[in-house]
């Protein structure tokens, strides 16, 4: 595993590399033209750089990874035979981007069926990759690593709490949201895989959402276990499948933001 696992990581840097040169001729361009993909009326936005990351990806791995499996969110699943999936969000907060705000990313994780085994957030403009590692998490800026190691027991009363929406899912999972909420000393809204990587370099505690996909939430989920947080349903069960997702820098603020979800 030790191999493979540094194998992964640099292929998910390459990755990385692929999808940054994809991107920002894109970011902060005038007249960026953005797709609805919500055909219920909503707001879904996709636009050229979200698409030709993830093909720039895939073809990455169509060179170093031919057999591996992949989920993108733009163009599916593509089958593999080596029983390893790359999971990838080519842009992770597309209403972001078009906003012309740094917290966007590139969401990358690689499987073998079920959590993922390495993960990356990569955040382009500014220059961050948080990745994680079966040997442990680091930021790499720059050219400068450094580990990452979340804030360990912090009580609920003094927690910093982020979400990407201000109104989440459905009216249900908003109370039970507003009951955290509640609680803690300070909420910010709209960070969308930004705030993944805040909890695994001990920024703040808690992150909770709800209508993940896989694609969502495996590159972060990789980040923050590596370092030492937690990642669940709301349920306390896996989160790798996405859904209503509680992250958290340590197990006792975890434990206390379960019971008020539930409650």
């Amino acid at each position: 595993m030790p191999q493979i696992s540094e194998e992964f990581e640099r292929d998910a840097h390459l990755l990385a590399d692929a999808a940054d040169a994809a991107i920002l001729p894109y970011f902060r361009a005038a007249n960026l033209d953005a797709s609805n993909k919500d055909a219920d009326g909503g707001f879904d936005p996709v636009t050229l750089a979200d698409r030709e990351a993830e093909e720039a990806m895939r073809t990455v791995l169509a060179r170093e990874r031919p057999d591996d499996a992949i989920l993108g969110e733009e163009f599916g699943h593509q089958p593999g035979s080596s029983g390893y999936t790359w999971v990838l969000d080519p842009i992770d907060g597309t209403r972001a981007f078009i906003c012309g705000t740094p917290t966007w990313g590139v969401l990358i994780a690689v499987n073998s069926g079920a959590a993922p085994l390495v993960g990356m957030i990569a955040q382009p403009h500014i220059r961050e990759r948080f990745v994680g590692t079966p040997s442990g998490a680091y930021l790499l800026h720059d050219g400068r690593r450094r580990a990452l190691e979340p804030r360990k027991s912090r009580v609920l009363d003094e927690a910093q709490l982020l979400t990407t929406f201000p109104e989440i899912g459905s009216a249900e999972e908003k109370a039970a949201f507003d009951r955290v909420e509640g609680r803690v000393r300070l909420t910010r809204y709209g960070l969308d895989c930004y705030g993944y990587g805040l909890i695994a370099t001990g920024q703040v505690d808690l992150v909770i959402e709800a209508g993940l996909n896989a694609y969502d939430i495996q590159g972060p989920m990789a980040v923050i276990e590596a370092a030492g947080g937690v990642v669940t349903t709301w349920d306390g069960g896996p989160a790798e499948q996405g859904g209503r997702i509680l992250a958290a820098g340590s197990r006792e603020i975890w434990q206390n933001a379960m019971e008020l979800l539930n409650a």
